[in-house]
């Protein structure tokens, strides 16, 4: 497989495709420019080698072409700053062919939003809400007929092809996946930042160093339950936390007040709990809840075993003997895996428990663990707490992240990797 770092872009076209898709307000200032600054080694690389540079990108969910609130043109500049050359704009992915040509080594292009068309993800758009399934069918065969030429039209401003968007790698899109198949194997790679993300997977899912510690936070149950199954396969301790506690509380027959819990779900947690028994698995839960009695910062809290929550009462955080519990589990660890937060840390007062979790794998990670964290919520709590230079690694994708924990093969690495 074809490496950044061996390859020299001297004299050509390289279409990246980077994930620009950054906050903005309602001015369309950028709000947080950390995607844009991951991509910078990749992007600066090419354009150091002399290399003549095409960046590609989404933004938001735009639902028709042009849409001036999702156009990439209100970060051009500052792209152009990071990057430290001029940043020409093309104002239309498909139609670029002018700007393209007037590119000369060193410089740099960046083409509006993929999204703008339909093709980008194969899906058909502006369908009635009374369309019938032949409807959809016929709206849908007719993208994906055109989605080659999409494709194609992408494919042909480059020599070669770079994906850094990890982000994106688990969509079977246009600019992520299958314009892949128009560049021969030496003329396609990852990124650096695309490399480091597939590194990192790799090195927790398929090369782990034991003991492997999981820690998966989140609301529910059946949105981390592919996750939760992929992962009883794989690690020695499990910590379930977050909203999904209340539900394994009330399976064994515990109240939870008015904490969060699915109801239907009460048998897929025993079913869990008894797997991990099966296959020999630690499953730590919460033994105590920081309770309150309204779901805001300056709520009335108090104190209780996480099997017995009042009435008129919610979980918002885990309890100091949880804190405890997870440290000692997460002590001495040498993989470890984090993706969703102890309790609602986007308030002060019920964020001891997530910031217990971090600096429980800070302490792991100096002691030579190697450290994963994971998923939009999980990024916030290491970069709340001012710890994401202290794990081994920080996730950029979310959902690429998760389908990768599942145990899913992502398009977008399939499609360089073969």
């Amino acid at each position: 497989m074809q490496t950044i770092d061996n390859y020299n872009f001297a004299g050509k076209k390289a279409f990246v495709r980077v994930d620009f898709n950054v906050p903005v307000d309602e001015n369309l200032n950028i709000t947080d420019d950390t995607r844009i600054r991951a991509a910078m080694p990749t992007l600066k690389k090419i354009i150091a080698d002399g290399g003549m540079l095409i960046m590609a990108s989404h933004m938001g969910r735009p639902q028709k072409n042009p849409d001036p609130k999702y156009s990439l043109k209100c970060i051009q500049a500052h792209v152009a700053e990071c990057l430290g050359v001029p940043v020409a704009f093309a104002a239309d992915c498909q139609k670029a062919d002018a700007e393209v040509a007037a590119l000369k080594p060193g410089q740099a292009l960046l083409l509006e939003n993929l999204r703008f068309y339909a093709e980008e993800e194969g899906k058909p758009r502006g369908l009635a809400e009374d369309a019938t399934d032949e409807e959809k069918a016929a709206a849908k065969k007719a993208v994906k007929a055109s989605q080659k030429e999409f494709t194609k039209k992408l494919a042909s401003y480059a020599d070669c092809y770079v994906n850094d968007a990890f982000g994106t790698a688990h969509r079977a899109h246009a600019s992520t996946a299958l314009i892949a198949d128009y560049f021969d194997a030496d003329n396609k790679m990852f990124g650096y930042l695309m490399n480091k993300e597939v590194v990192a997977v790799d090195k927790v899912m398929s090369n782990t160093v034991r003991p492997f510690v999981a820690i998966m936070g989140g609301s529910k149950v059946s949105t981390k339950i592919d996750i939760i199954e992929n992962l009883l396969g794989k690690v020695d301790t499990l910590i379930l936390t977050g909203g999904m506690t209340y539900t394994f509380m009330k399976a064994m027959g515990g109240t939870v007040g008015n904490s969060i819990c699915e109801e239907d779900k009460l048998d897929l947690a025993l079913d869990i709990m008894a797997k991990a028994k099966e296959k020999g698995v630690k499953l730590v839960l919460a033994c105590d809840t920081i309770a309150a009695d309204a779901f805001s910062n300056d709520a009335n809290t108090q104190l209780v075993p996480s099997k017995n929550i009042p009435e008129g009462w919610e979980g918002l955080d885990i309890g100091p003997e949880s804190q405890k519990m997870f440290a000692e589990a997460i002590k001495g660890a040498k993989t470890i895996l984090w993706n969703g937060p102890a309790g609602v840390f986007e308030f002060d007062n019920f964020a001891k428990g997530s910031r217990a979790v971090a600096e429980a794998i800070v302490e792991a990670t100096k002691a030579g663990a190697f450290s994963l964290v994971g998923g939009g919520d999980s990024v916030a709590c290491v970069n709340k707490f001012g710890m994401a230079d202290a794990v081994s690694y920080v996730s950029t994708g979310g959902g690429a992240l998760l389908e990768a924990i599942e145990g899913k093969v992502l398009p977008g690495i399939a499609a360089i990797k073969g």
